[in-house]
């Protein structure tokens, strides 16, 4: 394997100015010649979850009531100061009347004033893209410009909110929290290098693969969409992150070694060779278990999960590639000038420092330092105790500061039964409703019986008028389906007023068809944050399907923000512990290829599931115990487990490959000492900074949706990384590699040549 990494450098090495243009051309042609990945991403949970779901199922019962070929917004007008008066009335007129013009725009329709008199509603319904870019987010802004366009009497304000503004404003905000990470993680990255090299270009050269991968893998993951492969916008923040801080992790662990070797003597080209070679198969290694963590995620039935890890690895891939090839070449191109003005003239090589002397206290304790580090990590993790999951519904307002939430806070004030959260009640029936309407009394009492709705709502009295079974039927025969009646009632049609509006609002409950059925309900335990109350659905689901049988239904379903979160709660924990096993076998083997030991890979393994626990701990301590929120959002344990088993493992390998180059040369102690030394410096400023661009996500979440799922997602990592470069690398790794001796590496070669050091020290003496 070293004779390939050392083919590979030379390579590199050799035809430096080609493998380096060749990346940026690339790069450029792929920007130009694919989507963008914001172009082509989810923004709901709800939109991950597999089609056998019971959410999913009653989505496609809602079918006919949802207009799903459409995207809806609403329009808000309100006065603050008194009664909608004639002139603003004929402004909001002169609105619809130039939206209802615009293209793609399909349906305007009215849902009048508030029973205060200060606010109206007017439903928009457009053939446009259901997402926060492209022919939606063209309308939306189109909308929102007309509002200027009516010379609206003042003190009038207009607002546009509902699904298509809201996805509009989340994706700007989202845009504008991916720049703020993108600045502050290069930023920060840099000014640690500087700190770290004391040079100049050695910060722009480590970070360079990482930049340019960053812009390759973006249409690249966009393009891989068209065979199958689903990103949400997360994906975008997290690919940031990911690439900066693993990118430039890889990149250390070569500049690193590249800046050893010339302290060694060797001339800019072989140092660049030597410690490609050296540290080829860390690196390869490294972003292999990155990869195979990510992948794993495929195993998932959550396709947010799913989406999310093929998508990440593409990148990681990438990253591996132009840190195997473009990072040698760009190393070979400037020589010794990456390190200046700092001194890298030969000087017999890296001196140990702070991190040797750590190390060397750390293995003559080693049983001690072993068992406060763990009782540490422990207590953090009691952190759990009493820590619910939560989170798990979409989004349904603007981020804070938007129209679209500005517009959902009017709705909420003035038309309040419009701001409940209701939870839909489907039956489908093998014929039309309108033949059997008794149905619909027997249905209606025995849903108005059941203890989890506090209200109900359905085609016996739609719109606050109670309607009959036989006026039901006796008014579709009369006047056909109640979809298609005009708002005025027609000429030479003798029925009220008040019954013919009641008839006409029965399309909200009975579809086109007459086959399905819906009742407008409110839970009485309706907290998507309380597992309590989620745990309830599958209890409803089950009343409901029974009601549906006795009624003669051949389909029910529940069509709800609490089912959507249900569904998602429960995908989202069996995807937990199904994937958890898979992913520390897998990167355990991994580790046992590169270690060569069947030992190592044990406790290895074992200690990034300690830090795991205590970084999640804290994180409940933090956000839960002394914090706002009501739980850690329900992505956090996965995600953590993934990126901590993963990103941890680099540095696993990282230290474990280097006391193992050294345990050939030196007995064990000394070589863990030594290698910690040397490779102290690389992992606490790997470390830092993986953990500071993880930070910085969590701090540059600013205000749009789901701005406090980051933020857990970005301290969580961190923290976790801290406890891996700080305590578990450092520390607890070099305690347990020293208690265990030579079986670190059984049933390798270096198991049978490896010589403990109270052996050594026994020959020493016996030689005196």
């Amino acid at each position: 394997m070293d004779q390939m990494f050392a083919a590979l450098a030379r390579f590199s090495v050799r035809f430096k100015y080609p493998v380096a243009i060749a990346w940026i051309v690339i790069t450029v042609v792929s920007i130009r010649a694919f989507p963008s990945l914001a172009s082509v991403t989810k923004d709901t949970n709800s939109g991950f979850l597999p089609s056998s779901t019971p959410s999913i199922q009653a989505s496609n019962l809602a079918a006919p009531f949802q207009n799903i070929n459409f995207a809806s917004a609403i329009i808000v007008v309100v006065r603050n100061d008194g009664p909608l008066t004639p002139a603003d009335q004929a402004a909001i007129d002169r609105v619809a009347a130039i939206v209802k013009g615009l293209p793609n725009v399909k349906v305007v329709r009215d849902l009048g004033v508030s029973s205060d008199g200060k606010a109206r509603q007017i439903v928009v319904q457009a053939q446009v893209q259901v997402s926060g870019t492209g022919s939606g987010k063209t309308l939306v802004d189109t909308i929102r410009q007309d509002f200027a366009m009516v010379n609206a009497p003042p003190g009038l304000a207009f607002h546009l909110t509902g699904e298509l503004p809201t996805l509009v404003d989340t994706r700007t905000a989202s845009s504008s929290s991916q720049g703020r990470t993108t600045s502050f993680s290069y930023l920060f990255i840099i000014v640690l290098l500087l700190i770290a090299f004391r040079a100049l270009l050695a910060p722009l050269v480590t970070l360079l693969p990482a930049a340019l991968v960053l812009g390759l893998s973006s249409p690249v993951i966009a393009a891989t969409t068209r065979l199958g492969v689903e990103a949400s916008s997360i994906t975008q923040v997290i690919l940031i992150v990911l690439i900066l801080g693993a990118g430039t992790d890889y990149g250390l662990f070569l500049v690193f070694r590249v800046r050893e070797e010339l302290r060694h003597g060797r001339t800019p080209h072989d140092a660049v060779v030597q410690a490609l070679t050296a540290v080829g198969e860390t690196i390869t290694f490294s972003a292999l278990t990155v990869i195979a963590a990510l992948l794993s995620l495929l195993l998932a039935e959550f396709g947010f999960y799913k989406g999310l890890g093929p998508a990440l690895a593409i990148g990681i891939f990438l990253m591996l590639l132009a840190g195997l090839t473009f990072l040698p070449a760009i190393l070979a191109i400037f020589g010794r000038a990456v390190f200046w003005p700092s001194n890298v003239s030969a000087m017999g090589g890296e001196r140990p420092g702070i991190w040797g002397r750590v190390s060397t206290a750390a293995v003559h304790r080693p049983r001690t330092t072993l068992v406060l580090g763990v009782s540490f990590l422990v207590a953090l993790a009691l952190g759990l105790i009493n820590a619910s999951t939560t989170g798990f519904a979409d989004q349904t307002t603007g981020p804070a500061g938007s129209d679209s939430a500005a517009g959902q806070a009017v709705i909420a004030s003035h038309f309040p039964g419009a701001s409940t959260n209701p939870t839909l009640i489907l039956f489908r029936f093998s014929t039309p409703i309108w033949s059997h309407p008794a149905t619909l009394s027997s249905a209606q009492q025995q849903l108005s019986g059941v203890h989890a709705f506090v209200s109900i709502n359905g085609p016996l009295d739609p719109n606050g008028i109670p309607l009959s079974p036989a006026q039901l039927a006796q008014l579709h025969s009369t006047l056909g389906p109640p979809q298609l009646l005009p708002r005025i009632e027609p000429a030479g049609v003798h029925i009220p007023p008040a019954i013919y509006n009641a008839y006409r609002s029965e399309s909200q409950f009975i579809s086109p068809d007459g086959r399905t059925v819906q009742w407008s309900t409110v839970l009485r335990d309706n907290h998507t944050s309380s597992s309590h109350d989620l745990n309830e659905i599958p209890a409803l689901r089950d009343t409901i399907t029974a009601i549906g049988h006795r009624v003669g239904a051949e389909q029910t379903g529940v069509f709800g923000q609490m089912a959507f979160a249900y569904d998602v709660s429960h995908i989202a924990t069996t995807d937990l512990f199904r994937i958890i096993p898979f992913v520390a076998l897998v990167i355990g083997i991994l580790l046992a290829v590169v270690l060569r030991s069947l030992v190592a890979p044990l406790y290895l393994v074992a200690s990034v599931l300690l830090s795991y626990l205590a970084a999640l701990g804290f994180t409940a301590i933090v956000f839960v115990h002394l914090g706002p929120d009501s739980g850690l959002n329900f992505v956090l344990p996965f995600l953590m487990f993934v990126f901590l088993m993963a990103l941890g493992s680099d540095y696993n390998i990282l230290v474990m490959t280097r006391i193992r180059e050294e345990a050939r040369k030196r007995p064990l102690r000394q070589a863990v000492s030594y290698a910690v030394g040397v490779s102290g410096s690389t992992i606490t400023t790997a470390g830092m900074i993986l953990a500071g661009t993880f930070a910085v996500l969590g701090l540059a979440a600013g205000n749009q949706s789901g701005a406090d799922q980051i933020r857990q997602i970005g301290f969580g990592i961190a923290a976790g990384v801290i406890f891996d470069t700080f305590l578990i690398r450092t520390l607890l790794v070099p305690s347990v590699v020293t208690l265990l001796g030579r079986w670190n590496w059984w049933p390798s070669q270096l198991y049978h040549a490896t010589l403990d050091e109270q052996p050594a020290e026994a020959a020493a003496h016996s030689t005196r």
